[in-house]
């Protein structure tokens, strides 16, 4: 017998359907829109097809912006994803110790963007600033208003500050799932402690550190509102990246045509490169 279907059922997601189609669909529709027109104002817009990813492509300024986002999000992750493990293996593994440790962790993670950028901002002054008068007072001449290296090293160092918890948090929940049989099993056979680390831990977060990877790449590749707030790109333009270089064409120079180009190969870019970095790391987990 042949049971009818009640499709009435996806009428309880169209409400959802609707949200996403306004705040995603919609108005990723009017970028692509805008990207393949010339618009001078209201009722004034031409149709020029791909010119402005063409101009986009050879423009040398988004050249030197995606080295430096490259160089950015490379220097993170090389930074955080070893001190996220090295912070993940040092917490207590249970009691309140544990509790309290992971609490002040991810108290930074709490911190919104905008404001890390004004802590780093105060943080690192060469005249008030702790970090900066620590850093002058060692004989080190830090000014990161007028230094392209002591931007770069506050950037990096506020970066690192503020994400290395969730790489620490996202290791520890691997580093919990370990059976505690596995590292009895480990010193009865009178394992070393790095052989417990390469044979029982580092198999065990695999799949949190891809994750964490893939995280970390995508926002550090994003990142707008720190840098921004601490050295608005400079000095010169040292510190801008590909978000701030987006917003400078979009609001400063109100070119709403390049702009829309711009971040629709940027959200290209973003893609391409989150899906070579998880086929990467998916066939070294399955080794």
């Amino acid at each position: 017998m042949h049971k009818t279907q009640d499709n009435r059922a996806w009428f309880l997601i169209l409400p959802v359907v609707l949200l996403v189609a306004f705040s995603a669909v919609i108005p990723l529709m009017t970028v692509v829109n805008y990207s393949v027109q010339d618009i001078f104002g209201p009722g004034q817009r031409y149709l020029i097809g791909l010119e402005w990813f063409r101009e986009t492509l050879r423009d040398p300024e988004v050249h030197r912006a995606f080295l430096r986002q490259i160089a950015f999000s490379g220097i993170v992750l090389a930074i955080e994803i070893p001190l996220g493990v090295l912070v993940a293996l040092g917490l207590p593994r249970a009691g309140w110790k544990s509790s309290l440790a992971i609490v002040i962790l991810a108290l930074p993670l709490l911190i919104p963007f905008n404001v890390v950028g004004t802590i780093w901002q105060l943080y690192a002054r060469p005249e008030i600033g702790f970090f900066g008068r620590v850093i002058n007072d060692l004989g080190i001449g830090f000014n990161y208003t007028a230094d392209p290296v002591s931007a770069w090293v506050t950037i990096v160092a506020m970066d690192v500050w503020h994400w290395t918890p969730l790489v620490a948090l996202l290791a520890f929940a691997g580093l919990r799932s370990i059976p505690d049989a596995y590292y009895q099993a480990a010193r009865i056979d009178g394992a070393s402690r790095v052989a417990i680390f390469r044979y029982i831990e580092l198999p065990k977060m695999r799949s949190v550190l891809t994750i964490a990877v893939l995280l970390r790449f995508m926002d550090s590749f994003m990142i707008y509102a720190e840098p921004f707030v601490v050295t608005g790109g400079g000095p010169g333009s040292s510190t801008t990246f590909l978000s701030i270089r987006l917003v400078n064409m979009a609001v400063g120079q109100f070119d709403l045509g390049p702009a829309a180009a711009f971040s629709l190969l940027y959200f290209l870019v973003i893609l391409l490169v989150s899906y070579v970095f998880y086929t990467i790391l998916q066939r070294i987990s399955a080794q």
